[in-house]
C-alpha cells in the first residue's frame, strides 16, 4: 500500500504509487504508526535531491523523524511551498538566494526566506494553503493556477493540468481580457475559481514565481516532468 506522502500543487498530502522525481520534508507529520497527522511542523519546508552521498531512506516514516516526502518535480514543490535544500542542493540554493535577495535584499540566510515564504503559502489561523489572485499574462512558465477545479501548470501558451503520473490534457492558456474572477461551482468547502480573463488563482507563492520569472533551472533535481514535454 503506498504510503501517504505524495504532496500535490495544493500542498496536500496523498498516497499514491507513481514515483515522484523530487523528495523533501517540511518536519515530522506522521505518528507512531505512520498515519499523517498535521500538514506541517515548522516553517523549513525543502525540496531535494532524490539520492544524495549514498544515503538510504528505508523503511520511511520512522516514529519520530522527518516525514519523507516526495514531489512530481520542483515546479509542484514550488507550488506546495518548498524551496531548495542547502545541503544536498548547495548549489541550487546559493543561486536561490542570490536572486531572493535581489527582491528581499533585507532577507539574510534561510529563517528569513522560510519566514517570508511561510507567509505566503499558508492561510493565517486556518493552516491551509494560502492562494493568490495574481494578472494571467504576467505569470511565468513554471507556475501553478487553479483551472476548472484542478491545479495546472502554465507552459508557454499552453495550461497542462497535473496528475500523481504527470502531466495531462493541454489546453490552451485563455486569452486575456478585463473580466473579473467568477466563483466556480457552489458547494466547494473553500473558495474555489476559474480562470477568467487576465485574472488567476495562483497556487504557487508570489516569491517563488519571482525565482521562476527570473529563468530558474534547478541543476540537482528536473523543473519539470518529462510528461510536461
Amino acid at each position: 500500500m503506498p504510503l501517504q506522502n505524495r504532496v500535490t500543487p495544493l500542498s496536500e498530502l496523498i498516497a499514491d504509487p507513481a514515483r515522484g522525481l523530487v523528495y523533501g520534508n517540511r518536519g515530522c507529520l506522521h505518528d507512531v504508526s505512520g498515519r499523517i497527522r498535521r500538514g506541517y511542523a515548522g516553517k523549513r519546508w525543502i525540496a531535494c535531491r532524490l539520492r544524495f552521498r549514498g544515503w538510504h531512506r528505508a523503511p520511511l516514516m520512522q516514529p519520530g523523524r522527518f516525514t519523507e516526502l516526495f514531489f512530481l518535480d520542483e515546479a509542484t514543490a514550488f507550488a506546495a511551498g518548498h524551496r531548495p535544500c542547502a545541503l544536498c542542493r548547495r548549489e541550487d540554493y546559493e543561486r536561490f538566494g542570490a536572486i531572493w535577495r535581489d527582491s528581499y535584499p533585507g532577507d539574510a540566510g534561510a529563517d528569513a526566506i522560510d519566514a517570508r515564504l511561510h507567509a505566503e503559502r499558508v492561510e493565517p489561523g486556518a493552516r491551509a494553503q494560502r492562494r493568490h489572485i495574481a494578472p494571467l499574462a504576467a505569470l511565468p512558465d513554471g507556475a501553478f493556477v487553479m483551472h476548472e477545479g484542478a491545479p495546472h501548470l502554465l507552459l508557454g501558451a499552453q495550461l497542462l493540468r497535473w496528475t500523481p503520473e504527470g502531466y495531462v490534457r493541454p489546453a490552451p492558456r485563455p486569452p486575456g481580457s478585463d473580466a473579473e474572477l467568477a466563483r466556480s461551482t457552489p458547494g466547494h468547502v473553500r473558495p474555489a475559481y476559474r480562470l477568467a480573463g487576465a485574472q488567476a488563482e495562483l497556487l504557487t507563492p508570489p516569491s517563488l514565481v519571482a525565482i521562476l520569472r527570473s529563468g530558474w533551472h534547478a541543476r540537482a533535481v528536473p523543473l519539470l516532468h518529462p510528461s510536461a514535454s
